[in-house]
C-alpha cells in the first residue's frame, strides 16, 4: 500500500509539509526476532559490550504512537499532540508512520516481537503529522522548541531528535528551531527524502532533511545497494537500512516498510548507543555537544562506494572498527 498524503491548506507563512511517501509491503501480527536491519548496522553486537541506550531520551516527531503496543509501552517517557486530531495530551498514533519509527528506534527487548535499535533508550512522542500524514511547518516547528525545552520528570533532557518527514519549502523559523536545538547539544536525523528518481547525477532535497544543520540519511537495500527512490544531494550526511524494514505498527502488529523514513531511526538508535558509551566512565565521561556526536557516529561509517550525494560518509557500522582493531592487534602480536 502506497499513502499519498493529502495537502492541507496553506499560505506565505504556513507551507504543507508531509509524511515523506512509503510503501508497505507486509503485515504480520506477530514476530519473535531482531529486525534485519538492527543487525545490519552491528546493534547486538554494541548490546553485548553494554550500549542499550540507557539514560537516552530521542524525542520522535512524527504521527504520534500506538501508546498500548507491548514493545513500545515501557519505552515512552512523554508526550504531546501538536495536531488538531484530539487534545493536547492525545498524541494516539491514527496513521501507522510513526509507530513503525519508534520501534525501529527502540522497541523494547522484552523476550517477544521486534527489538529496536536502542531498546533501552526513552521516547518523547511529539504527534505533529495528523492521520492523513500531513500537518504545518510551524506544528513542527513548535515541537522542536518543545524537545528542545523539555524535562523529564527525573531532570532528563533530549538529546536526540528524529524526523522522518519533510515537504519542499525552506522555512527561516524551522531552521533556526533546529539551530538552537544542536546549540543545546541536541543531534537533529532526518530522512533525506524518497524523490529520487535512481540517477546519481541528479538532485532532490526536502526539508528540513536539506538544512546543513542536521543529519540527512538515505536508504540502502538489504543487499548495501543505494534504494532508488533515496534522494540524492549534497547534503546527504549517512546512509541506513531503508528498504522492508521490519517494525512496530497499530493493532500491536507488525509492518514490513520501505523509505528513508525507515532508514532515520536507524541512525537515531545509533547515536543512543554511542551516547551512551562517549557519556559513560568508559567513554569520555562528560556530556558530548553536538558535533561531537556527529564525528562518532560518522567514525563507525563504511563507505559503498557510491557518491557522497548518495551514501554520504558511508553506511553505520557501530563496532566495525573494534573489529578492525582487534584484528590489526592480532596480526601485531601473532606475526
Amino acid at each position: 500500500m502506497e499513502i499519498i498524503p493529502v495537502d492541507v491548506e496553506s499560505n506565505e507563512t504556513e507551507k504543507d509539509v508531509r509524511l515523506i511517501p512509503f510503501t508497505v509491503q507486509s503485515f504480520e501480527e506477530k514476530v519473535d526476532f531482531i529486525p534485519p536491519g538492527v543487525e545490519m548496522i552491528d546493534a547486538p553486537d554494541s548490546w553485548e559490550l553494554g550500549w542499550r541506550g540507557d539514560g537516552v531520551v530521542i524525542a520522535v516527531l512524527d504521527t504520534g504512537v500506538e501508546k498500548e503496543h507491548p514493545d513500545l509501552r515501557d519505552r515512552i517517557i512523554d508526550g504531546r499532540n501538536f495536531t488538531h486530531d484530539g487534545e493536547a495530551d492525545d498524541y494516539q498514533d491514527f496513521n501507522g508512520h510513526g509507530t513503525h519509527v519508534a520501534g525501529t528506534i527502540a522497541a523494547s527487548s522484552n523476550g517477544d516481537g521486534i527489538t529496536g535499535v536502542a531498546p533501552n533508550a526513552k521516547l518523547l512522542i511529539l504527534k505533529v503529522l495528523d492521520a492523513q500524514g500531513t500537518g504545518y511547518y510551524s506544528w513542527i516547528t513548535e515541537a522542536v522548541k518543545y524537545a528542545t525545552k523539555w524535562t523529564g520528570p527525573n531532570g532528563e533532557k533530549v538529546r536526540i531528535i528524529s524526523m522522518s518527514l519533510g515537504g519542499p519549502a525552506k522555512v527561516n523559523e524551522l531552521r533556526d528551531a533546529i539551530i538552537e536545538a544542536t546549540k543545546n547539544n541536541i543531534a537533529v536525523v532526518c530522512a533525506a527524502g524518497n524523490e529520487g528518481d535512481d540517477d546519481d547525477t541528479s538532485f532532490e532535497y526536502s526539508y528540513p532533511s536539506g538544512y546543513n544543520e542536521v543529519i540527512s540519511v538515505s536508504a540502502a537495500t538489504p543487499d548495501l545497494k543505494i534504494a532508488p527512490f533515496s534522494n540524492n544531494n549534497e547534503e546527504v550526511d549517512i546512509i541506513a537500512p531503508g528498504v522492508d524494514v521490519l517494525s512496530t505498527w497499530p493493532g500491536k502488529t507488525y509492518a514490513r516498510i520501505s523509505g528513508t523514513s525507515m532508514a532515520t531511526p536507524h541512525i537515531a538508535g545509533a547515536l543512543a548507543l554511542l551516547l551512551q558509551f562517549a557519556e559513560s566512565e568508559e567513554g569520555f565521561n562528560r556530556k558530548m555537544t553536538e558535533a561531537e556526536m556527529y564525528a562518532l557516529l560518522v567514525e563507525r561509517t563504511v563507505a559503498l562506494g557510491y557518491k557522497k550525494s548518495s551514501e554520504g560518509h558511508g553506511f553505520v557500522r557501530l563496532t566495525f572498527m573494534n573489529r578492525v582493531r582487534d584484528l590489526l592487534s592480532y596480526v601485531e602480536q601473532n606475526f
